[in-house]
């Protein structure tokens, strides 16, 4: 059988990521490709095999084309996870349009304004989002196609019945340059504003090379996709891609037994699973005793993984299975990736120091330097202070998967983006973190939740892992009150599921004493408790420091 592993060379002479799909389709045409629940809460499920979702993606990409969704054309997608959201979503690729996709976790009015500075000539979406586009009148007034997934009310446009009526016919995906606009997907705004990040069809490529090469992604596995558009990558290689039964806005809720369930059931090897879904995985495995025999690979990504919750995964795993944590963002995803072997047995002792949490060593071909903590923008990297091996600083970033601009937001690209002397681009993460003498990468934290006090700069990673230690502390958030230059640095404690709080006072002395006992946290001198911290929409796991600033202010006062 011919490998459907993804290679630089471009099929056919385009980059459309539509096209990866058409070759496994004539491969694979027999295997499941997309695996969802028949509806919510009915433990059963629905599939397509690849051959069916390469006619359905063809008989809508010839509906699309008709009423006007062609190359170039920004269309807004809303569709939950489902059979649909794969063959709308190739669909739109296969005409060449763009699709622009958004977490509708963000609130009404965030997700109505930043949808609509896109200017989207086409709207794509479930009910509830129509109703959405209908009750923010003057929002949308570029929208000239309007398609339902789903059944279509009072607002008019075409369901996708209408595409489904004429006999199957392929339609041959439009040639993509690798440098053409491919999609535009905002980031969460839990550290700023919400931005466009455009992506571009080598982008696409690039990643897809990456999931095969690095992860061993490849046509004999199944892939419990947690995270909706990680799981349209297994498609183009050929994976089935089970959807499980859960809100994907809220994995932290995810209910374990349907989780296990739908790795039971479709007999997965790999899952992708945020922290805070790991997290409930991991309790519900320590409750009742349950492993996971057939799981060979989790990755996992969106906020750092204590090793205790490694360790606990693991205790449900066969003893060859790995964790992997990448690192990256919306803007350049991934940048590196280490796994639980390593970090257990080696970077866990140093993370547990204070000396922040390796996130591995950059992918082959991506580049990575450490530059001085400033807040200026800077068009070149040549304009930037490069530091040496194990000074903390800002993470920046070159490579094939590194985006760059932000679409129609100027002020947002300058500041996140470097011009280098060929041509290439760099990419400011935000983030800080430094470079050890092995090439691994290590992250400290934002660059926005440092803590400058009068005595010196405190980095959140560092800090927190100090008093993560205490076995009743779940996570801590640092923050800091008060001038800049002179913060009050501040410890936020959430303790762990089913700790009351019972004797705080003794618990402050004993996490005061943790903190004295290291040099990085010995000037914390206030701890706060917070029931549940808030977190990014995205993952569940990053924690809103932004929030938790606010809130200890008002405690203080």
């Amino acid at each position: 059988m011919e490998d459907t592993t993804v290679s630089t060379s471009k099929l056919n002479g385009t980059s459309n990521l539509s096209e990866h799909l058409s070759r496994v389709a004539r491969l694979l045409p027999d295997k499941k490709a997309v695996i969802c629940p028949a509806a919510p809460n009915s433990g059963t499920f629905v599939h397509w095999t690849f051959r069916e979702l390469e006619e359905e993606t063809d008989r809508l990409a010839h509906g699309f084309q008709k009423v006007g969704i062609t190359k170039g054309v920004k269309t807004i997608l809303m569709v939950r996870p489902s059979l649909e959201l794969f063959a709308v979503t190739f669909a739109l690729f296969r005409v060449g349009a763009i699709p622009v996709m958004i977490d509708p976790g963000m609130g009404r009015q965030k997700l109505v304004d930043n949808l609509s500075s896109i200017g989207a000539e086409a709207f794509i979406g479930i009910p509830l989002a129509h109703i959405l586009r209908v009750l923010s009148p003057g929002k949308f007034s570029t929208v000239k196609v309007k398609i339902t997934v789903g059944r279509r009310f009072f607002w008019g446009g075409y369901t996708l019945n209408d595409f489904r009526k004429a006999p199957w016919r392929p339609f041959p995906p439009v040639p993509a340059r690798p440098d053409e606009r491919a999609a535009i997907f905002f980031t969460t705004g839990s550290t700023g504003p919400p931005k466009g990040v455009v992506y571009e069809h080598g982008m696409f490529d690039a990643q897809v090379r990456y999931l095969s090469t690095h992860f061993g992604y490849g046509q004999d596995e199944v892939d419990l996709a947690t995270f909706p558009l990680f799981s349209l990558f297994d498609a183009v290689l050929g994976m089935t891609s089970v959807i499980p039964d859960m809100d994907p806005t809220r994995p932290g809720a995810a209910d374990p037994k349907k989780i296990i369930q739908a790795l039971e059931m479709h007999n997965c090897k790999s899952m992708y699973g945020s922290p805070a879904l790991l997290e409930n995985l991991a309790r519900y495995g320590a409750e009742t005793g349950k492993k996971l025999p057939g799981i060979k690979r989790i990755i996992t990504a969106g906020a750092p993984v204590r090793p205790d919750l490694m360790e606990a995964m693991h205790r449900m795993l066969p003893d060859d299975a790995r964790i992997h944590t990448p690192y990256g963002a919306t803007e350049v995803l991934p940048v590196s990736d280490i796994d639980s072997k390593e970090i257990l047995s080696e970077t866990r002792r140093i993370s547990e120091r204070g000396g922040g949490t390796s996130v591995g060593r950059p992918l082959a071909g991506m580049e990575v330097r450490i530059i001085e903590i400033t807040e200026k923008p800077l068009a070149n990297i040549q304009d930037a202070v490069i530091l040496p091996q194990g000074q903390i600083g800002e993470i920046v970033v070159r490579g094939p998967v590194t985006t760059k601009e932000y679409f129609q937001n100027p002020e947002a690209t300058r500041a996140a983006k470097m011009q280098d002397a060929d041509g290439g681009i760099w990419h400011r993460m935000g983030d800080l973190g430094y470079l050890d003498d092995t090439g691994r990468l290590w992250f400290c934290g934002r660059k926005a939740h440092r803590v400058e006090t009068a005595g010196g700069t405190l980095f959140t990673i560092p800090c927190e892992a100090i008093f993560n230690q205490h076995p009743r502390v779940r996570r801590s958030a640092l923050v800091g009150v008060g001038k800049v230059g002179e913060k009050k640095p501040i410890i936020i404690i959430e303790l762990k599921a089913g700790d009351g709080g019972q004797d705080k006072e003794k618990l402050t002395v004993e996490l005061l004493e943790l903190g004295r006992s290291s040099s990085i946290t010995s000037g914390i001198e206030t701890v706060l408790y917070h029931h549940s911290f808030p977190v990014d929409i995205r993952h569940n796991a990053k924690i809103f420091r932004e929030k938790l600033t606010v809130w200890a202010a008002e405690q203080l006062r």
